[in-house]
Protein backbone atom coordinates (compact mmCIF):
# COMPACT_ATOMS: atom_id res chain seq x y z
CA UNK A 1 0.00 0.00 0.00
CA UNK A 2 1.32 3.41 -0.91
CA UNK A 3 1.30 6.45 1.36
CA UNK A 4 -1.32 8.12 -0.82
CA UNK A 5 -3.63 5.09 -0.56
CA UNK A 6 -3.27 5.01 3.22
CA UNK A 7 -3.95 8.74 3.48
CA UNK A 8 -7.06 8.42 1.28
CA UNK A 9 -8.32 5.50 3.40
CA UNK A 10 -7.67 7.48 6.59
CA UNK A 11 -9.51 10.51 5.22
CA UNK A 12 -12.52 8.44 4.12
CA UNK A 13 -12.73 6.81 7.58
CA UNK A 14 -12.58 10.23 9.27
CA UNK A 15 -15.16 11.70 6.89
CA UNK A 16 -17.66 8.87 7.41
CA UNK A 17 -17.21 9.12 11.19
CA UNK A 18 -17.59 12.88 11.02
CA UNK A 19 -20.83 12.61 9.05
CA UNK A 20 -22.24 10.27 11.70
CA UNK A 21 -21.93 13.07 14.28
CA UNK A 22 -24.96 15.35 14.12
CA UNK A 23 -25.00 19.14 13.60
CA UNK A 24 -21.79 19.49 11.60
CA UNK A 25 -21.70 22.46 9.25
CA UNK A 26 -19.65 22.54 6.05
CA UNK A 27 -16.86 24.95 7.14
CA UNK A 28 -16.16 22.81 10.21
CA UNK A 29 -16.11 19.66 8.06
CA UNK A 30 -13.59 21.15 5.61
CA UNK A 31 -11.32 22.49 8.33
CA UNK A 32 -11.57 19.30 10.39
CA UNK A 33 -10.64 17.10 7.42
CA UNK A 34 -7.68 19.35 6.62
CA UNK A 35 -6.60 19.12 10.27
CA UNK A 36 -6.77 15.31 10.24
CA UNK A 37 -4.60 15.26 7.11
CA UNK A 38 -2.08 17.56 8.79
CA UNK A 39 -1.96 15.39 11.91
CA UNK A 40 -0.72 12.57 9.68
CA UNK A 41 1.80 14.76 7.85
CA UNK A 42 3.43 16.97 10.52
CA UNK A 43 6.02 14.90 12.41
CA UNK A 44 6.58 17.08 15.48
CA UNK A 45 4.43 19.01 17.91
CA UNK A 46 1.35 20.43 16.27
CA UNK A 47 -0.04 23.86 17.09
CA UNK A 48 -2.27 26.38 15.36
CA UNK A 49 0.70 28.21 13.84
CA UNK A 50 1.88 25.03 12.10
CA UNK A 51 -1.65 24.21 10.97
CA UNK A 52 -1.84 27.66 9.38
CA UNK A 53 1.59 27.27 7.79
CA UNK A 54 1.05 23.84 6.22
CA UNK A 55 -2.74 23.73 5.89
CA UNK A 56 -5.31 25.20 3.53
CA UNK A 57 -6.62 27.76 6.04
CA UNK A 58 -5.15 30.56 8.14
CA UNK A 59 -3.93 30.08 11.70
CA UNK A 60 -6.84 32.16 13.01
CA UNK A 61 -9.37 29.95 11.19
CA UNK A 62 -8.09 26.83 12.96
CA UNK A 63 -7.89 28.65 16.27
CA UNK A 64 -11.42 30.09 16.05
CA UNK A 65 -12.96 26.84 14.91
CA UNK A 66 -11.52 24.70 17.68
CA UNK A 67 -12.06 27.31 20.40
CA UNK A 68 -15.66 28.13 19.51
CA UNK A 69 -17.00 24.82 18.20
CA UNK A 70 -18.65 22.32 20.51
CA UNK A 71 -17.78 18.98 18.97
CA UNK A 72 -18.74 15.58 20.35
CA UNK A 73 -15.33 13.87 20.29
CA UNK A 74 -16.68 10.83 22.10
CA UNK A 75 -19.29 10.17 19.38
CA UNK A 76 -16.64 10.69 16.68
CA UNK A 77 -14.22 8.21 18.27
CA UNK A 78 -17.03 5.74 19.02
CA UNK A 79 -18.06 5.83 15.37
CA UNK A 80 -14.55 4.99 14.19
CA UNK A 81 -14.13 2.22 16.75
CA UNK A 82 -17.58 0.75 16.11
CA UNK A 83 -16.66 -0.02 12.50
CA UNK A 84 -13.52 -1.95 13.33
CA UNK A 85 -14.21 -3.58 16.69
CA UNK A 86 -16.99 -6.07 17.22
CA UNK A 87 -18.17 -7.44 20.53
CA UNK A 88 -19.76 -6.11 23.68
CA UNK A 89 -16.74 -4.51 25.33
CA UNK A 90 -14.71 -1.77 23.70
CA UNK A 91 -11.85 0.23 25.17
CA UNK A 92 -9.22 2.68 23.98
CA UNK A 93 -5.92 2.99 25.81
CA UNK A 94 -3.45 5.79 25.06
CA UNK A 95 -0.07 5.82 26.72
CA UNK A 96 1.89 9.01 25.99
CA UNK A 97 5.50 8.79 27.03
CA UNK A 98 8.90 10.03 26.02
CA UNK A 99 12.35 8.59 25.38
CA UNK A 100 15.15 10.58 27.04
CA UNK A 101 17.68 11.84 24.49
CA UNK A 102 20.50 14.35 24.77
CA UNK A 103 21.93 14.44 21.24
CA UNK A 104 22.05 17.61 19.19
CA UNK A 105 21.50 15.89 15.83
CA UNK A 106 18.47 13.82 16.79
CA UNK A 107 15.48 14.88 14.65
CA UNK A 108 12.25 15.98 16.37
CA UNK A 109 13.85 16.26 19.81
CA UNK A 110 12.07 18.58 22.21
CA UNK A 111 10.65 19.02 25.69
CA UNK A 112 7.72 16.77 26.56
CA UNK A 113 5.65 16.34 29.68
CA UNK A 114 6.60 13.40 31.91
CA UNK A 115 3.78 12.36 34.22
CA UNK A 116 6.10 10.30 36.43
CA UNK A 117 8.56 13.15 36.93
CA UNK A 118 5.83 15.81 37.00
CA UNK A 119 7.93 18.02 34.76
CA UNK A 120 8.98 18.57 31.16
CA UNK A 121 11.89 16.39 30.03
CA UNK A 122 14.11 16.61 26.94
CA UNK A 123 13.68 13.71 24.56
CA UNK A 124 11.47 12.17 21.89
CA UNK A 125 7.71 11.84 22.10
CA UNK A 126 6.24 8.34 21.91
CA UNK A 127 2.57 7.36 21.94
CA UNK A 128 1.23 3.87 22.43
CA UNK A 129 -2.33 3.29 21.19
CA UNK A 130 -4.39 0.19 21.73
CA UNK A 131 -8.01 -0.58 20.90
CA UNK A 132 -9.62 -3.61 22.44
Amino acid sequence: MTKETLLMQYQSECLSALKSVVNIHKPFEKTFMDTMKLFMAIPDRINFLQLGRYGCFSEQTYRNLFENETFDWFAFNASIIGKHLTGKRKAIAIDPSYIPKSGHKTPWIGYFRSGCAGDYKRGLRNHGHRCH
